[in-house]
């Protein structure tokens, strides 16, 4: 039997098939027939070469995706013109802002109900984003006076934790109300800190992004 030279490709293409699928149809009407009929002649037992089952898929899916947000942070993290809060709330109105939000609200899963996805956001939050990405700001911040804390590394964590966690209501299904009573009350903690980095403009854009996903839910 004729062995795959090119299994990126073949993964990638797997991956790309999904999304689009998951973004028209939602993750939980996508079938593991419907990715291989939108894959051009490819097996079942190709796919089942590479991941063992739809949920795998979409784990890798969510890495892909964590991985272009990454580098969004690591652009941000890296510039030389703004001071650590001002990084802070670039990330913030970048993550909102960013093309393509309101679709991957209108289609998005229940991640609460999907243990082994929300397992891996967790672990992505922790162990990636807050001590490569978030830290290093803050550490920045405090250096240039515009962040003020004794607990940096805490901070970090507790910072991204509440905004792609507590915050998310692909998580825990909030509505538009209680978004914005959450949106709130994490701008009076962030101005204890000093850090006035959440305007009007995000919070409407969190609420918008709600209604979206409550609507098609």
């Amino acid at each position: 039997m004729a062995r795959n030279k090119h299994p990126e490709e073949t993964v990638n293409r797997i991956l790309d098939v999904s999304l689009r699928l998951f973004l028209e149809k939602g993750y939980e009407y996508t079938s593991i027939q419907d990715i291989i009929g939108g894959l051009g002649g490819l097996s079942k037992g190709a796919i089942y070469h590479h991941f063992k089952s739809k949920e795998d898929i979409l784990e890798a899916v969510t890495d892909k995706l964590v991985g272009s947000s990454n580098r969004m942070l690591m652009k941000i993290r890296d510039r030389k013109d703004l001071n650590g809060r001002d990084k802070l709330k670039t990330i913030f109105r970048e993550s909102l802002m960013r093309p393509g939000q309101k679709e991957l609200f209108a289609v998005a899963p229940n991640i609460g109900k999907n243990p082994k996805l929300l397992f891996s956001i967790l672990r992505d939050t922790t162990d990636e984003v807050a001590p490569n990405y978030i830290f290093p700001i803050i550490k920045e911040g405090i250096k240039d006076g515009s962040i003020k804390t004794d607990y940096p590394a805490e901070l970090a964590e507790l910072v991204i934790l509440v905004a792609n966690v507590w915050m998310n209501p692909m998580i825990f299904e909030d509505t538009p109300e209680t978004s914005r009573r959450k949106f709130l009350l994490f701008v009076q903690m962030m101005r204890g800190f000093g850090l006035d980095i959440i305007d009007e403009e995000m919070l409407a854009r969190l609420e918008e992004l709600t209604s979206i996903y409550q609507k098609n839910k």
